[in-house]
């Protein structure tokens, strides 16, 4: 312990802060995932109907879009620092309301709390991304892109760990239980980070008015629509129409599809870890909006060819496990490319206003992905969601033409 408390206080104190920033994200990302897994779970086994279990999360994404945008509002004012020991403060509160006894556990309570729960992991996300700008310096761009696709990468990784995780907890103490030991387990971090986290991170010099919630910069606004596009391109099919396809079409059981989604969401991370050895690491090269428009237009071919694949009867299991692992890693691409642009455009004065309004974009797109992929594949099939998930991807790519270069932005 004594050779890790030297070595940590070698460290220059940038170093420290992003290691304390991504532990937390790391330690709620766990929760989030695992919290997840454990309400699908066990009120799936109360027996509530598939409709019922989607309803508990629709606060979670509302109160996503709502939480980006007045949070970077706030993260402008008090700090990124507070900003994110409020949001696991949040996520502590979300989860000892849920260790009340079952019969109190309505549908009405779990949404109140999956709300509490969709505040926290915003206003923790947008501090975290923000916060990497303000510890990197304006000339090393390189560093940036990579700091940025190891803190997104990682956390989609442990959120598919995280999906693991509250099975397993599920299996082994049951509901009350699992909460519990997450609730203990999230305080302690938040603790330790009410200590460790550098006073007023990211606080604004002049303080911003409530009407600069709204980006002015051109860019921010280009870049946060085709973000909106491609979020609601990926969870128009993956969030119901493809589970409920596998199930019935396939006939997996919900472990088989819990795993499988799992599975998909760690390596997706992962690829979006190495995401800049992609794009041109290699040659001390940073992402530009040509950059984007090349990597969206590789995804829009992805569920295409799924769709016709589907149209014309064409070994569908391949198809639809091979096209969603080659989507999977093309799209973790495009988000660690989006993800680099945002924080390279963002101002430093007040970073968390733009990068907040960037990601209340990316929530509205995965609020509208999400309710589309209910009634479209409802309506007209899975086929349907994927023709309007490249519809979504072409929109994206065409936006990015629009783009400058980070360096300009």
């Amino acid at each position: 312990m004594s050779y890790f408390s030297q070595l940590f206080a070698t460290l220059s104190p940038q170093i420290k802060q992003y290691l304390v920033i991504t532990g937390n994200y790391w330690a709620f990302t766990l929760t989030d995932g695992a919290l997840r897994m454990l309400v699908v779970l066990y009120f799936h086994q109360l027996g509530y109907s598939p409709l019922n279990i989607a309803m508990l999360f629709l606060f979670y994404e509302i109160f996503g879009v709502i939480t980006n945008l007045i949070g970077g509002w706030l993260g402008a004012r008090l700090g990124l620092n507070k900003t994110m020991n409020i949001g696991l403060g949040i996520q502590i509160i979300a989860l000892a309301m849920l260790t009340v006894p079952a019969e109190l556990l309505t549908i009405l309570y779990v949404m109140l709390a999956q709300a509490l729960s969709g505040i926290a992991k915003d206003l923790n996300k947008m501090s975290a991304k923000s916060s990497i700008k303000l510890l990197v310096p304006d000339d090393a761009q390189s560093k940036l892109y990579h700091w940025i696709a190891i803190l997104t990468g990682s956390k989609n990784a442990l959120k598919g760990v995280g999906f693991f995780l509250g099975g397993l907890l599920l299996t082994l103490f049951e509901f009350r239980g699992a909460i519990t030991i997450m609730l203990v387990l999230l305080s302690l971090v938040w603790l330790f980070s009410l200590y460790a986290l550098k006073q007023d991170l990211g606080k604004a010099k002049n303080k911003p008015k409530f009407k600069d919630l709204f980006s002015k910069s051109p860019a921010i606004n280009i870049l946060s629509a085709a973000r909106l596009f491609l979020f609601g391109a990926r969870d128009i099919w993956f969030v119901v129409a493809l589970p409920v396809f596998l199930a019935v079409t396939f006939n997996w059981d919900h472990w088989w599809v819990g795993g499988f989604m799992a599975c998909w969401v760690v390596g997706y991370g992962l690829v979006q870890s190495v995401a800049p050895h992609f794009t041109g690491k290699k040659q001390s090269k940073v992402p530009t909006g040509k950059t984007a428009f090349i990597w969206a237009g590789y995804l829009a071919i992805i569920p295409a060819a799924i769709a016709l694949a589907l149209h014309f009867d064409f070994q569908i299991k391949f198809a639809i496990i091979a096209g969603l692992l080659i989507f999977g890693a093309v799209f973790a691409i495009n988000s660690s490319l989006h993800s680099y642009l945002i924080v390279s455009f963002a101002s430093n004065d007040g970073v968390s206003l733009d990068v907040g309004f960037y990601y209340m974009a990316n929530a509205m797109g995965r609020l509208i992905g999400t309710v589309l992929s209910g009634w479209v594949y409802q309506t007209y099939g899975l086929e349907m969601c994927l023709w309007i998930s490249t519809l979504f991807v072409a929109t994206a790519a065409m936006l990015s033409t629009k783009l400058p270069n980070p360096s300009s932005g």
